[in-house]
This record gives C-alpha cells, structure tokens and sequence, in this order.
C-alpha cells in the first residue's frame, strides 16, 4: 500500500525521484573518492566539487534567466486607483497631471477622445494592438475589472492601451545597455468600452458586439512589478561561489599543514 501510495501521489514521486537522484550521483562520486583519498578527505573534495558545479549552474541560469527562476514581471494594481469609472479619477489618482475641461453635455466618446488626447500630450504612448505589450496589459487589466464587477462576462472591449516610463539607466548607447540595472517607474492605462447586450436567436448567427456609446468608459491604472526572475539564480551562485571558496582554502590549509608535517617528520629522521 505505501508503494501505491508513492505511485499515485506526483508530489512524493517527484521528491524521492530528485533525492534518490541526488544521492546515487553525490554517493556515488563520494564512494569513488573515499576508496582513493580516504572517507575524510573524499568528502571534502566531494562537497567540493558538488559546490563548484552549483556556482557555475547558477552563474549559467543567472545570464539566461532560466533553471531555478523567481517571479516573472507582472502588471499588478495601484493602490486605491485600479479601476477608475471617471475621467476625472484619473487627474486624482496621479496618472495624468493635466485634464482638459470636459463639457458637461459631451458623450462617453467624446469625453474617452477628450482623455486619450490627453494622456499622448502628457507623454503616454499609445500601443498598437498588434504589440506583444498590449496583449498583456489587456490580460491584467481583464483579470482586475472581473475582480471589482465592472462588467459581466464578456460584456466589454479593450480600446486603448497608453504606455509611459520603463526606461533604463545609466546606457552606454542604445545597443550597450547590459549595465542599466535601474529602472523608472512604468505605468499603463487601459481604456475599457462596454458592449451593447447582444440577444441570441435559436438557429440565427450570433451578431457582432458593438461598443455602448451611451455608456461610460472606465479606465484601469496599472504599475510594472518587475519581478525577481534571476534573484533565486544569484543567491545559489553567490552562496555556493563562497562555499566553494571555503572548501578551497580548507583543503589548502590541509595540504599546507600535511607538507609541514611531513618536512618536520623528515627533519627528525634525518637529525636521528
């Protein structure tokens, strides 16, 4: 029963195929050294080497981003501003600084072509909807209107996507820019239209949604988490880089100590 039991279960599958993998090669590479240099020393070189392959695995999956990854970077919401329902939450969430007046009478269109002209004056860049970014702050920005009920299922449509910050500094030029660690804040505003309700007729094509122009638009404000994709990658080679520089320097000083006390053991032969 515990044999099906580790069967059927992936998890303690997938452990004790890992630790029985991690022990026949570290074992089996300890059993070879100690037979030669003696159960001691053959740990030492053992532990090693093992910390020296974990140094370079980790410097390999710190320059490519792959093997032991952390968090990919994300779009995640700003505080108290994610959804906005109004233009004029925009101004007060911090998003644009300066909103032209909109007319009292003016429709949700007008006011949306009010706001977009806006933002691109106020330094935003408008994605086109073939660019991989806007397929991705659309998927954000879905997740966050079904979050807060905004609409219903299928009940809307992303317009627009504006697009500001993101930069990298300190650059060399444009094509050496592998030391620009720091970053500007990046930030995006979704426009979202609601759809007019569609009614369905058995045995008729469905007809195509249209945009509820009578409707308002909402907007919803998001920040770039950069995430930390090579931060596991860079702990394993740091830790496993000074491991392997301790176990370096103690099997220095043991060789160092043994070619002392093998030439003091010499002396005396020699002296008797």
């Amino acid at each position: 029963m515990t044999l099906l039991a580790i069967g059927w279960e992936p998890e303690l599958r997938g452990l004790l195929t890992v630790l029985i993998g991690f022990v026949v090669l570290c074992g089996s590479v300890y059993l070879i050294m100690a037979t030669n240099m003696g159960g001691r020393l053959g740990f030492l070189v053992t532990l090693t080497g093992l910390a020296g392959w974990m140094t370079l695995m980790g410097m390999v999956w710190w320059i490519y981003g792959i093997g032991l990854r952390g968090p990919d970077p994300t779009w995640q919401e700003v505080p108290g501003a994610t959804v906005l329902q109004d233009p004029l939450a925009l101004r007060d969430s911090g998003a644009i600084d300066d909103l032209p007046p909109i007319p009292a009478d003016a429709t949700p269109t007008e006011s949306a072509a009010i706001v977009s002209q806006a933002l691109v004056d106020g330094g935003y860049i408008r994605l086109d909807p073939a660019n991989p970014e806007f397929g991705q702050a659309q998927a954000a920005a879905s997740e966050f209107l079904t979050e807060e009920e905004a609409f219903g299922p299928g009940g809307y449509v992303i317009t627009d996507v504006f697009d500001i910050g993101g930069d990298r500094w300190p650059k060399i030029n444009d094509s050496l820019d592998f030391v620009a660690f720091f970053h500007t804040p990046h930030y995006v505003v979704v426009e979202a239209r609601p759809l007019v309700e569609v009614r369905t007729e058995p045995g008729r094509a469905p007809v195509p949604p249209e945009i509820d122009e009578n409707s308002p638009v909402h907007y919803v404000y998001m920040e770039r988490n950069l995430g930390a994709r090579r931060q596991p990658a860079t702990v394993l080679t740091l830790g496993g880089g000074a491991i392997f520089l301790a176990l370096c320097y103690l099997l220095h000083r043991r060789d160092r100590l043994l070619r002392e006390n093998l030439e003091a053991a010499g002396a005396v032969a020699r002296t008797a």
